[in-house]
């Protein structure tokens, strides 16, 4: 990751062992979440309610503490509307996704949102890629066709999950795209917040459409109270503390840490093993988000999920 202490954000301030912890932490805390969904037993869709559902409270009085700049008016309240409802699609494909595919898969292509704002960018420009986004694009398709083929040989199951958690990823690009307009106006944690209560109702709506039990049963409420803690406001609130001080490479290095805490839990947990086959396919993928970060520049690379 090189020496946080040569990075120095636009206002000069340089970054220190807390900032880069804190990134460090934020990137693992959220890796935990798709294993934290396997185990919560109301089904996957309820857990992404309860995700979001039980930290509002919280999230509320870190809002309040932040307290916005301005009053919200119908343009950002129709942006916080439009996040909330791609938030919700994005969190209840992945979560299905998750239940069907390895966890190694399911956060590489959770997270492959970068990538597609990296083309969508492209296409809004109107403008050829460059050398590095060429790459980009290309180790994503690579490494995505290698990944979904080895899914394929697996079972046909596997590779349903796969594209349930690619689909994720693309709602999750259409999240970001109103939910940073309203963040430069709102602060984060207020957009969280309205974001959180707008996409609530519609997951629980989905809970209940895709026959989930939204009660915990045998498992009890531990895992989905851990998921909502780690996801919504560990992992989030130390990236909020820590992502505003490094420029994107360093963000999407970081961001292969979810991955890689993914795969290991799967091994660990769920007898996940991974051919070469996986880890060039995964490496692949892995590097195009680095490089659509990069390429993305500071002011628009994507927080992890």
């Amino acid at each position: 990751m090189g020496d946080t202490s040569t990075i120095a954000d636009k206002n000069g301030f340089q970054p220190g062992a807390w900032h880069f912890a804190a990134l460090i932490a934020g990137n693992v805390a959220l890796a935990l979440g798709p294993w934290l969904v396997r185990l919560a037993d109301t089904g996957p869709v309820a857990s992404a309610f309860w995700r979001l559902f039980l930290p509002i409270p919280l999230i509320a009085l870190l809002a309040w503490r932040q307290r916005a700049p301005g009053p919200i008016d119908k343009r950002l309240a129709l942006l916080v509307v439009a996040a909330g409802c791609f938030f919700a699609l994005d969190l209840a494909s992945w979560h299905i996704g998750i239940e069907r595919t390895r966890l190694g898969n399911a956060v590489l292509f959770g997270n492959s949102g970068s990538v597609i704002l990296m083309i969508w960018g492209l296409v809004a420009l109107r403008r050829a890629p460059s050398g590095r986004e060429y790459a980009g694009v290309a180790a994503a398709l690579l490494g995505a066709a290698i990944l979904l083929g080895r899914s394929l040989e697996i079972s046909k199951a596997n590779l349903v999950g796969d594209l349930f958690c690619l689909a994720a990823g693309l709602f999750y690009a259409f999240y970001l795209l109103p939910a940073q307009r309203a963040r430069s106006a709102l602060g984060p944690w207020s957009v969280l917040l309205l974001v959180s209560l707008a996409a609530s109702p519609l997951l629980l709506l989905m809970a209940l459409a895709h026959g989930d039990p939204v009660w915990p049963g045998a498992a009890g409420w531990t895992p989905v109270f851990v998921l909502a803690l780690t996801s919504q406001v560990v992992g989030q609130g130390l990236l909020v503390y820590s992502l505003r001080h490094f420029p994107p490479l360093i963000i999407g290095m970081a961001l292969l840490l979810q991955p890689a805490v993914g795969a290991s839990v799967g091994w660990a947990a769920f007898g996940e093993l991974l051919a070469p086959l996986d880890v060039l396919g995964m490496a692949l993928v892995g590097a195009a988000l680095v490089l659509a970060r990069s390429a993305t520049g500071g002011a628009r690379a994507p927080r992890p999920r």
